[in-house]
């Protein structure tokens, strides 16, 4: 038990360290190329932050894992709001004002409802897959076609950084990315294994959480810079590709089971605390602390429920 633990934490260190650099190298390699911060943040960015949890999905389905490929999806955007954005709030208040996102949380909203009704056939198949991927394309058209990006969001390392250090940055982002995958999804199907845990509930749980470290810490740091409201931004992309790309991409390439103690509790779950957002996009309400801890307290006990 005590490798399996290791390959966990190791997979884990892994994947926020190859996600980090990720980022930093896509980043420096845009702006080299002359490509907009606007594109930068919503193509790049997203993606490169949503590197580990396609990694861990990819990897966990073509080994037969399909429960955990399903639980990172959907266990990271239920960690990403309740997780994320709690801890967040607990650093520094969340001010919402100013910061329209009321489109963005109703793509995540329909995201959320196209999936749900796309599990209840049994299977996020091929074609399944696809449909999720066409309307990734639509919201990605609708985001370049709209949105606005600060240029301060970009992070200032990336700035000038030379080709050298660019391409040292890709490089080891995409060799530490895929094996922190793999000793993650081995750790983590040994212990469940043991333990006698469905993959699914350790998809939802542990992987989940793992794969979500790079968001926090992101979130985080930007609240502790006085940018707090970025972490609302980060949460409702990420939880938009996540439905959309990661899943959509997985299943293409493998069909996924959809276990049926997942249509019972989690999809509502994750539908739920989407919905939570609600109050604080929609009328400019702001995450404070005791609505953070308030987060935080409801996936203990979402959580003590799986367990």
């Amino acid at each position: 038990m005590v490798v399996e633990i290791l390959l966990v934490l190791g997979g884990l260190a892994l994947l926020v360290l190859g996600g980090d650099l990720l980022v930093k190298g896509a980043v420096g390699l845009s702006l080299k190329l002359g490509m907009t911060p606007l594109v930068v943040g919503l193509t790049v960015v997203a993606f490169g932050t949503s590197a580990p949890e396609l990694l861990v999905s990819l990897s966990a389905a073509l080994k037969g894992s399909s429960g955990i490929a399903m639980g990172n999806v959907v266990g990271s955007n239920i960690a990403n709001v309740l997780v994320i954005l709690g801890v967040t709030a607990l650093v520094s208040v969340i001010v919402t004002k100013g910061h329209d996102l009321r489109e963005s949380w109703a793509m995540m909203i329909g995201a959320s409802v196209l999936m749900i009704a796309l599990a209840f056939t049994g299977e996020i198949g091929r074609i399944e897959g696809m449909i999720l991927l066409a309307a990734l394309a639509l919201v990605l058209w609708r985001q370049l076609t709209t949105g606005r990006a600060d240029e301060a969001d970009v992070d200032g390392t990336t700035l000038g950084a030379g080709w050298g250090r660019i391409a040292l940055w890709l490089g080891a982002g995409l060799v530490l990315l895929p094996l922190g995958a793999n000793l993650l999804v081995a750790g983590a199907s040994d212990i469940a294994r043991a333990f006698g845990i469905s993959d699914t509930v350790i998809g939802l749980t542990l992987v989940a959480i793992g794969t979500s470290l790079p968001e926090l810490a992101a979130s985080v740091a930007s609240a502790l810079k006085g940018r707090a409201d970025m972490a609302l931004g980060n949460v409702v992309g990420s939880n938009i590709f996540n439905l959309l790309a990661i899943l959509g991409i997985t299943a293409v390439v493998s069909p996924l089971p959809v276990p049926p103690e997942m249509l019972r509790l989690d999809l509502w779950v994750m539908l739920g605390a989407s919905l939570l957002l609600a109050p604080f996009l929609l009328r400019g309400v702001s995450l404070s602390r005791p609505v953070g801890a308030a987060f935080v307290v409801m996936y203990g006990a979402y959580a003590w429920v799986l367990l």
